[in-house]
């Protein structure tokens, strides 16, 4: 199982919101860059980028932050926020990110979204963001009106081989993570899942590490490594 330290971006800074509220915002550091190449120092082996602009609004973006952290370092990168259209993708892809996780697209224009699987398919994963178990997109601010597991099984039937599954409640909150949200997601869609939100400490990380079994194969944190509950070198380490 692989550890993915995640960098979430506003104005070109590193920041961390509180289960997805823009309003409750906290700024970690100035330079994403140097941030990158602590975490690729400390023994990351992949890094997870958010446009937490774009998310918002599409027309903003943060790609030219992305391109520069993607080309100071030499482990992949994978993007997710406001990726809606092909140009987008095509963008990300051109500047070297190997990962490019929708989420919005997928609820409101699925068959563009399975277009992309079927032209990229080592590249497109699922961003499936749930709150009580129904789907949220546009940045967490609505409804996508679907069951997250539902969805899942969806995505399973495009041909995805990754999602990148978070509950939203948990996010940047350091209460603990959905072991039981993230089991039923794996174990229910046989798609290679990615857990997010609520991580706070080492244990948290070996209880996700239980469910490997189930095809659980990596795990974001950004809130625990800022806040100092662990580093990223343990936390490679304890997932190894």
């Amino acid at each position: 199982m692989i550890f993915i330290p995640a960098i979430d971006l506003i104005d070109g800074k590193c920041v961390r919101l509180y289960m997805g509220d823009y309003s409750r915002k906290k700024e970690y550091a100035d330079d994403p860059v140097e941030v990158a190449g602590r975490f690729r120092d400390e023994g990351a082996e992949y890094l997870h980028i958010v446009d937490l602009d774009a998310a918002k609004d599409p027309q903003k973006n943060n790609l030219k932050t992305i391109e520069r952290i993607v080309k100071s370092i030499d482990i992949p990168v994978e993007v997710g926020g406001g990726i809606r259209t092909a140009e987008r993708v095509k963008e990300l892809r051109s500047i070297g990110v190997k990962r490019i996780i929708i989420g919005t697209m997928l609820v409101r224009n699925p068959d563009a979204f399975k277009e992309l699987v079927e032209k990229y398919p080592e590249l497109i994963a699922a961003s499936i963001d749930a709150k009580n178990g129904t789907v949220y997109i546009s940045g967490w601010t609505e409804s996508g009106g679907l069951d997250a597991i539902e969805l899942g099984k969806m995505v399973r039937d495009m041909g995805v081989g990754t999602i990148i599954y978070t509950n939203i409640s948990r996010d940047g909150t350091l209460e603990g993570p959905d072991v039981d949200g993230i089991r039923r997601m794996a174990e229910e869609t046989g798609v290679s899942i990615i857990a997010a939100g609520g991580i706070s400490s080492i244990e948290d990380l070996r209880r996700i590490k239980q469910l490997e079994k189930y095809g659980v194969i990596g795990v974001i944190s950004g809130k625990a490594i800022y806040e100092k509950r662990f580093t990223v070198r343990q936390a490679v380490e304890v997932l190894k």
